[in-house]
């Protein structure tokens, strides 16, 4: 049996029925963490394609805040030398960049001392007096989740921030926070109530970067553009979805960090269990943000707890091999750095068809996925025994990245005189389906943060329910030490216990 392709023909159709209108009010963009990793990494690149692709006509300022001393031109070479390696196009367009530089500032400053407060203040007055533009000022907490409270309440006492609900009043100050938000239900409860003394919610943009992914997004566009596949998008015609999100990288020196954070916590929480909601939701009642964000948390709320012994029959967690010899690793640590999880939605469309759902660092692809898997037929009609083992069930399958795209496999007649058949790909990418490089996620998000769509962030309830799905497994795993941690060795699929979870349901992994 041989696996051929058939690729789509594309044709472009408007979005402007989808996509918001843009932000036309001059903006200032504080950056906490302004010398950062995220800020070198992600921000200021993203930043640079947007003004690249036209995407920012208004004036606007952006400041990065940050303890160690710098000056402007130190600030401007950092960055360029980041951007210039981490930028999605090369080389940087001089001219571009020399236009962007214009509107970089850097600021030095203790986040505890109110005088770095009020001469953020004063920048940011000087901006709105010359531009004829008030309070449309977006604050980007890039640091780790125990600097917030410093931020929050110094900006706080300012006069910085203060609850304003949109769209009472336009433009109004709004915060991005980046994960973790908490590390487990009390936790996260504890930082959104900090944050809601302060803030309306419609203030604030909980990001989780996968869902400025282009396929993410094309989920929902997916089944809810698509007539031919929302009436077999239910428990009568999929067997079992697979979600997968693979890591070729071990811990890469940040080992003090990751032992205290574990894969479960740093990718299954967030970003699988949101793409899990955006394959599952209902249809909403309109593309607004909050009719999208109602469904999801229906979601989460329908997700079958998995609890007591169940843990042990629905959870694999493993460490690979020579992770305790990282730097940084405490002696003997159990934290997982692979998990796979059979997950369950009590919910009239999906009840009793299993959600596998796995992810790990050090494996041997760097691979974001998701794949519905169609029932068997029902009957075979072609002949022997042996040719019918050869008729393997439709997958559609969502890239996530890299080589985002969608795929759907189906069988057909290969040419010539005898029955034979075969598996054939339907194939769609991206990058030549539309004869364009998809976006990084963080320009379409930031994009989303300036514009005041809060579409693709996280809401309060949507984080809380998550988390209440996940921390009885990691209290239950961090207490109950008679829970056997597998292991796998680097560059692997992975431990063979996450075979076994789906062998005993006479399923296999895709890939």
């Amino acid at each position: 049996m041989r696996n051929t392709q058939a690729h789509f023909e594309i044709t472009s159709a408007s979005t402007s029925t989808v996509t918001p209108s843009r932000n036309e009010q001059p903006f200032a963009l504080v950056i906490f963490g302004g010398t950062g990793d995220l800020a070198k990494r992600k921000l200021i690149p993203a930043l640079y394609h947007l003004k690249k692709e036209r995407s920012l006509t208004v004036p606007f300022t952006v400041i990065g805040v940050s303890r160690s001393a710098s000056t402007n031109e130190a600030f401007h070479q950092l960055h360029h030398e980041n951007t210039a390696k981490y930028s999605r196009t090369k080389p940087i367009d001089a001219g571009i960049w020399e236009d962007l530089t214009n509107s970089l500032t850097c600021m030095n400053g203790d986040l505890n001392d109110a005088a770095m407060y009020q001469e953020l203040h004063r920048r940011l007055d000087a901006f709105d007096s010359y531009h004829d533009s008030r309070n449309n000022h977006l604050f980007y907490f890039a640091t780790p989740p125990d600097a917030f409270p410093a931020i929050l309440n110094g900006m706080h006492k300012e006069g910085l921030l203060y609850s304003c609900p949109p769209p009472s009043s336009w433009p109004w100050p709004r915060v991005i926070v980046e994960k973790p938000f908490g590390r487990d239900l009390g936790s996260a409860r504890r930082l959104n109530d900090l944050v809601a003394d302060i803030l309306d919610e419609r203030q604030i943009f909980r990001i989780d970067h996968y869902l400025g992914k282009e396929t993410v997004q094309n989920i929902l566009i997916f089944r809810f553009g698509n007539s031919i596949f929302e009436p077999i998008w239910n428990r009568k015609y999929i067997d079992h979805v697979q979600i997968t999100a693979a890591e070729n990288i071990d811990v890469e020196g940040r080992g003090s960090f990751y032992d205290q954070t574990g894969v479960i916590r740093d990718v299954i929480q967030n970003h699988i269990l949101e793409i899990l909601t955006f394959c599952t939701m209902e249809i909403p009642v309109s593309f607004k943000a909050d009719d999208i964000r109602d469904q999801k948390v229906q979601i989460y709320r329908t997700i079958r707890p998995i609890i007591g012994e169940n843990i042990r029959k629905q959870v694999v967690c493993a460490q690979y091999e020579g992770y305790l010899a990282e730097k940084g690793i405490a002696p003997g640590s159990r934290t997982p750095t692979y998990a796979a999880l059979k997950v369950f939605i009590d919910n009239w469309r999906w009840q009793n068809i299993p959600f596998y759902i796995r992810a790990g660092k050090n494996l041997s692809n760097r691979t974001t996925e998701v794949s519905f898997q169609f029932q068997n037929i029902p009957f075979c009609l072609f002949g022997s025994e042996e040719t019918c083992k050869l008729v393997d069930p439709n997958v559609l399958t969502f890239r996530i990245q890299p080589d985002e795209g969608i795929s759907l496999r189906f069988v057909c007649k290969e040419p010539g005189e005898e029955l034979n058949i075969g598996n054939v790909m339907m194939d769609f990418q991206y990058a030549t389906g539309f004869n364009k490089q998809p976006a990084d996620a963080y320009e379409r998000l930031l994009l989303d943060f300036i514009k005041g769509d809060l579409t693709l962030f996280s809401r309060r309830d949507a984080i809380e329910h998550a988390w209440r799905f996940i921390t009885p497994i990691l209290e239950e795993w961090e207490a109950n030490t008679n829970l056997a941690l597998a292991s796998y060795e680097a560059g692997s699929r992975g431990p063979r216990e996450a075979d076994a979870l789906l062998q005993r349901d006479h399923r296999r992994w895709l890939k």
